[in-house]
């Protein structure tokens, strides 16, 4: 490796950038998870992380991945056996599916080209077939991170609502959070799962459940086994400041100050911003003459952008000149995606500058990589970002 200076730039869907704010929270000693200052930082953040999911009902917080959140939101709801819909709609959908199959569920699996979200006109016809009730649950990934697809979970919602279908529906969030609007309540979602390395700016090792009266009543009489998992226990140590575990305390500091920079910013102005840095992407992936592997444009991530290098050249080769000449870290193509696209993290904390600087870079290592591309791409995304 090339021996460099200044600083990484960190552009993959996540983990992100984590401010020096947050680093410094980080920092601070570790206290007494059983004293009267761990229970007082619990009460002050536990209401500011239900903002960020957009309810007011109780979200559950784990030291864990988002791979963990996604199995406390299966073993919490289902019983073994039942029957869950899934869409295909890139490789993280693909690793839930396959999660619920190993716990015991049985899963119809919506097949999907990896270029759209889940479709809300399929799901209508799954469900107006389903006169019995068998599907328990249905899950979607909201913005699909191998991808860049984000899926229009208002438009799934309705389809259950028409369908009038009990089913339980259960999101992923991961790579949206605190990044794309999103609303668990007014949109009508039972169990949203997210995680802390990615639009809340942490490092990684916190997971979440935010979940409705619906999927409460259902973890009464829900029979997977769990333990670790278990909301109850978790909800009744919350309501003193306390968990039945020991937290994850400095990341729990962490938390608590990206919440402030996200309360100081104002949701709204932070979904604004990463709208305005996925449009500027995308413009200079089209001014490059690229394509972005997003077929519709009512799915467009605000998050990252999964770039179609095309012709026979090698998408992790672009990646690698561009580490090794940049200092620049990429996404790279997942699953069936390998090899085919890269993918261009824009979520979390950056600024119309380290955006400008990512997309020069990513210029750059396109021309030394050999693909024929027009060099005013990177124009046309410092119009879209001066234009605002």
């Amino acid at each position: 490796m090339t021996a460099h200076s200044g600083r990484h730039f960190l552009q993959i869907p996540g983990p992100t950038n984590v401010p020096d704010r947050v680093l410094r929270a980080i920092a601070q000693p570790t206290i007494d998870h059983r004293g009267p200052d761990f229970a007082e930082l619990t009460l002050d953040l536990l209401p500011r992380v239900r903002a960020v999911f957009g309810t007011s009902a109780p979200v559950i917080v784990y030291p864990s991945s988002g791979t963990g959140a996604w199995e406390a939101a299966l073993v919490n709801t289902l019983s073994p056996g039942d029957h869950v819909l899934a869409f295909e709609t890139g490789h993280f959908a693909s690793l839930w599916r396959e999660m619920a199959e190993r716990l015991g569920l049985t899963v119809e699996f919506v097949p999907g080209d990896w270029r759209h979200g889940a479709d809300p006109v399929v799901l209508a016809e799954r469900l107006a077939a389903d006169t019995g009730h068998r599907i328990a649950a249905v899950t979607v990934v909201h913005n699909e991170t191998s991808t860049g697809v984000t899926s229009r979970i208002p438009e799934i919602r309705a389809a259950l609502d028409t369908a009038n279908h009990p089913a339980l529906l259960l999101v992923d969030t991961i790579s949206s959070l605190g990044s794309i609007d999103y609303r668990h309540e007014q949109w009508g979602v039972d169990v949203t799962v997210g995680c802390s390395q990615k639009g809340l700016m942490l490092p990684p090792g916190l997971g979440f459940n935010a979940i409705s009266e619906k999927a409460l009543a259902a973890s009464r009489t829900a029979r997977l086994p769990r333990s670790y998992w278990e909301w109850s226990t978790i909800l009744d140590s919350n309501e003193q400041g306390f968990f039945p575990y020991t937290p994850a305390t400095n990341l729990l500091y962490g938390l608590r100050e990206a919440l402030v920079m996200l309360e100081e910013e104002g949701l709204p102005a932070v979904f604004t911003r990463h709208d305005r840095f996925a449009a500027a992407t995308r413009a200079a992936v089209r001014g490059w003459g690229l394509e972005v592997l997003c077929a519709d444009e009512r799915e467009y991530s605000s998050s990252l952008t999964a770039v179609l290098v095309g012709g026979a050249h090698d998408a992790d080769k672009v990646r690698r000149i561009i580490l090794d000449r940049f200092d620049m870290s990429l996404g790279t193509g997942l699953g069936k995606l390998s090899g085919r696209v890269f993918r261009i993290g824009h979520l979390g904390d950056l600024n119309d500058l380290t955006l400008a600087g990512t997309l020069a870079g990513v210029q750059m290592g396109l021309e030394l990589a050999g693909v024929t591309i027009d060099p005013g791409g990177l124009q046309d995304a410092l119009e879209v970002l001066r234009a605002e």
